[in-house]
């Protein structure tokens, strides 16, 4: 196998990992789940994985980086930092019930026992408080929002994000994603001195 066939069904095993977790959960994920999701011998994924628990890891390091990287689109883009803030807001609702939130969910959970996931769960919850943070300085900065405490506001804005999508993502019918995005709205307009309408 070529390292660059190799790569290619790294890419491929990781992306099947995601999907089952989120489907069975990180515990109940099996190495031979993936491989045969996967359409792969279990020995191709000890191949690339050495143990469960390091498929696992690197499955959920994936994917919190797939998510990184629509953040990144977002920040590095020359849009404005209300655009940027509806943006990111749009990006942190759940899709639906089988989305990354599930694995989200899990991983905070699984967090609390494994080290390896609590590291890779922090940098993800960080790098969205940083970055939510930096849009709201940079509207701060040229008279969009009104906020006294950016690095604040991001983790009481994130803090009810996280509260709401739990309750979306686990709860069917508990809430709707239209209240979800209403209330996220108005808590993020308070916060930064708009109207929720400005969010919309």
């Amino acid at each position: 196998m070529t390292r660059r066939a190799a790569e290619i069904r790294l890419d491929a095993l990781l992306r099947t990992a995601c999907d089952v977790i989120v489907e069975r959960g990180l515990a109940n994920t099996r190495t031979a789940d993936v491989a045969q999701a996967a359409g792969v011998s279990q020995a191709l994924v000890f191949y690339h994985f050495a143990t469960k628990d390091r498929l696992l890891a690197q499955a959920f390091a994936y994917a919190v980086d797939q998510d990184l990287a629509r953040l990144d689109a977002v920040t590095r883009s020359s849009a404005a930092p209300l655009t940027k803030l509806r943006r990111i807001l749009k990006l942190y609702t759940p899709a639906g019930r089988a989305t990354s939130w599930s694995m989200w969910i899990d991983g905070w959970s699984e967090s609390l026992r494994t080290p390896e996931l609590e590291k890779v769960s922090r940098r993800l919850d960080l790098r969205w408080r940083q970055d939510l943070a930096a849009v709201i300085s940079a509207g701060v900065a040229d008279g969009t929002f009104q906020c006294a405490d950016p690095d604040g506001a991001a983790w009481r804005i994130s803090a009810v994000m996280d509260g709401l999508a739990v309750q979306l993502a686990v709860h069917e019918r508990v809430i709707s994603r239209r209240q979800f995005g209403e209330w996220v709205r108005l808590v993020a307009a308070r916060e930064l001195g708009l109207e929720p309408t400005d969010l919309d």
